[in-house]
């Protein structure tokens, strides 16, 4: 999946979650699924792209262990600091990025990976992958050429319908977490 269909699934399902208790996603909370969504990739693909520590690009972050790890820590920190409703938002955004990546796979080549969650039990596939750049760009291209197919043109309109959608849930629910960014990139132009 691409960065921004995790982020999406993600909030969707969190903005599910959080209505079925009774709110609406909140700054710190919408904050905490994204950066959940995209944290396996932010942990694996530059320890496996930039230095080389590891062969794939689905390892220690996309591990199901690793995924226990950061929630259960998570979840001892805001027992520790008070905090409310961080545990959660972790959980969803962490474990639907891993469903996303299973699920991926299997939508456009009909194949399902599941080993990458055991790691480091099943280890991890050897990808040998040339200079990071050249490889997102590499990916990048097959997968335009993916959406040339039918198959794929069909794919692209649904993943295009869920984004608006997801996005305008986001709008309908205040966008959570744009204004602390706001402030936040406003306080730092000011230093």
């Amino acid at each position: 999946m691409w960065p921004w269909d995790h982020v999406a699934v993600a909030y969707l399902a969190y903005a599910v979650y959080a209505r079925a208790r009774g709110r609406r996603p909140s700054d710190a909370a919408a904050l905490a699924v994204v950066a959940a969504a995209v944290a396996p990739d932010m942990i694996d693909k530059p320890l496996s792209w930039w230095l080389a520590v590891f062969p794939s690009g689905r390892s220690l972050g996309h591990s199901a262990f690793t995924a226990v790890g950061v929630v259960a820590i998570t979840g001892a920190v805001q027992r520790r600091v008070g905090a409310v409703g961080f545990t959660p938002a972790v959980a969803i955004g962490y474990v639907s990025h891993l469903l996303g990546d299973m699920a991926y796979p299997l939508l456009v080549k009909d194949t399902l990976s599941v080993e990458f969650l055991l790691w480091p039990l099943v280890p991890a596939v050897n990808d040998p992958t040339p200079a990071p750049f050249t490889y997102v760009a590499e990916l990048f291209a097959a997968y335009l050429g993916y959406l040339t197919t039918p198959a794929g043109a069909t794919y692209l309109v649904l993943d295009l319908v869920f984004l608006l959608g997801t996005a305008t849930l986001w709008i309908r629910d205040g966008a959570p977490g744009a204004r602390w960014i706001r402030e936040w990139t406003t306080d730092s132009d000011e230093e």
